[in-house]
């Protein structure tokens, strides 16, 4: 910062060039795809599909909307844009909305520009500082995003014809900058109208002054599809106005959205404790997701969110904390007893249609069980299962749940037949502690139960495993 020219005669000194904000985005989005760089770091299941779509938005230079239902990274994409400015942009000193030290638009900076010329004062914005957002609710207003009269301004003694009076609104503070709407049909249709000079005249009008304020944004808005959103639609000339729709959508892929759960879920830390999770329990936590998004009896227009998985997982972690602390290990690994805790946290991030009262927790349990046979048949080679079923057929039993211990259940390995071959094939290099063995010998006990190759008799927290 303290390299860079402080006064417009310094600025023009140094070779300092004024740009668009989108011809700005547009060469270091060039830049980036040149090196190989990622434009939306973080963001994933999207390389083959909406973010080559966002890419060629930007080097247009089009203004975005994202359509697609909760949860599908369509703010975090919006956010990510703003790393695409350049750090640091110079604006005349004390500007409210960003002047271009070369094309200064406010009163304050034209006037300011024409008394003190190459000493006028330069102050350096952030990039950071530059997005601006709002979520669109019906009471938002004109003065809101616009601007209004500043009545205070009023009071000191100026004219309501001063141009000094105005309170201007986020879009032009945002000028030469990004400016986010999320839920755009949310927002009433007349302050919608108050949009469409932004984008093809590229100004504002502020009632009452005779001044057109020409301002540089991106302009970017998110939206679910409007056959869901009953509150309210976006207006055709404004839809219209858009350079790109973009669709987004869900991760195709169980193992993108399992990244994307570990990548965002909060670690669980406590002194004394150590985490691990299977690879297995994440692939159920997130076969849940994707199993709920094809079933008949949730709201699929509503959508599930991948938010679900995120919170699932850290609920599957935080149930099997509890079990661990209970039996006083010191090694925290979630296994298939643990799932029933995800009922709580599944059920308030879904919309259930069921024709009978109080059938909430049984279609979640449906979901549970069918995302551990999944898991189960994609992770268990069956040739390793019949020394195991004849074990059952033989008259073994075999207990599991909350209240057996790690040691208990990784103790079976040496004690059935088959057992230590299929735990190991599941393992692999994942762990090596009882707690790992331990969830891996659950899957496989509840893997042929729901493969209905054993029975399972359930009283409580504890569950009995049998031949049939």
């Amino acid at each position: 910062m303290t390299d860079l020219p402080t006064t417009l005669g310094e600025l023009r000194a140094v070779g300092w060039t004024s740009r668009s904000v989108k011809d700005e985005i547009r060469t270091n989005a060039i830049a980036r795809i040149r090196s190989g760089s990622p434009l939306f770091p973080g963001v994933l299941g999207y390389e083959d599909t909406v973010l080559p779509d966002l890419e060629r938005a930007l080097l247009a230079g089009h203004d975005v909307i994202f359509l697609g239902e909760r949860g599908q990274a369509k703010t975090r994409m919006i956010r990510s844009i703003v790393g695409l400015l350049d750090e640091w942009m110079p604006i005349i000193t004390g500007s409210e909305i960003n002047d271009d030290p070369y094309h200064p638009v406010s009163r304050h900076a034209r006037q300011l520009v024409e008394e003190s010329g190459d000493e006028t004062p330069i102050a350096w914005v952030h990039r950071d500082d530059r997005f601006g957002e709002k979520l669109a609710t019906p009471d938002t207003s004109i003065a809101d995003l616009i601007g209004e009269v500043d009545p205070i301004k009023v009071a000191e003694g100026r004219y309501l014809s001063d141009e000094l009076t105005l309170h201007y609104g986020l879009v032009p503070r945002t000028n030469r900058g990004v400016f986010a709407i999320n839920e755009l049909p949310d927002l009433a249709e007349r302050i919608q109208v108050g949009l469409l000079n932004v984008l093809e005249e590229r100004d504002v009008q502020i009632r009452g002054y005779k001044i057109r304020l020409p301002i540089d944004v991106l302009l970017l808005a998110s939206a679910n599809p409007e056959d869901y959103t009953n509150r309210g639609r976006i207006i055709t000339p404004l839809k219209d106005r858009f350079g790109a729709q973009i669709r987004t959508h869900y991760p195709r892929e169980v193992a993108t959205e399992v990244v994307i759960a570990e990548q965002e879920a909060r670690p669980l830390e406590a002194p004394g404790l150590e985490v691990q999770i299977p690879s297995w329990m994440a692939e159920i936590v997130a076969n849940v997701s994707h199993l709920a998004r094809q079933s008949p009896q949730i709201n699929q227009r509503s959508g599930v969110s991948v938010r679900l998985t995120v919170s699932n997982l850290e609920t599957l972690v935080a149930g099997a904390t509890r079990r661990s602390l209970l039996h006083g290990e010191t090694t925290v690994v979630p296994r298939v007893s643990d799932l029933p805790s995800l009922t709580a946290s599944t059920a308030g991030k879904v919309e259930i249609e069921a024709l009978e009262e109080g059938r909430d927790a049984q279609i979640i349990a449906h979901l549970l069980s069918g995302a551990v046979l999944n898991v189960f048949r994609e992770r268990v080679d069956p040739t390793l299962l019949r020394p195991v079923i004849e074990a059952f057929d033989g008259g073994r039993i075999v207990d599991a749940g909350d209240d057996v211990t790690s040691a208990e259940l990784a103790g079976l390995v040496g004690q059935v037949a088959g057992l230590d071959a299929c735990v190991a094939a599941l393992v692999g290099n994942e762990g090596s502690s009882e707690a790992f063995t331990a969830s891996a010998v659950e899957l496989v006990l509840d893997g042929l139960h729901l493969s209905k190759r054993l029975n399972k008799d359930t009283a409580g927290v504890r569950s009995q495993y049998r031949g049939r």
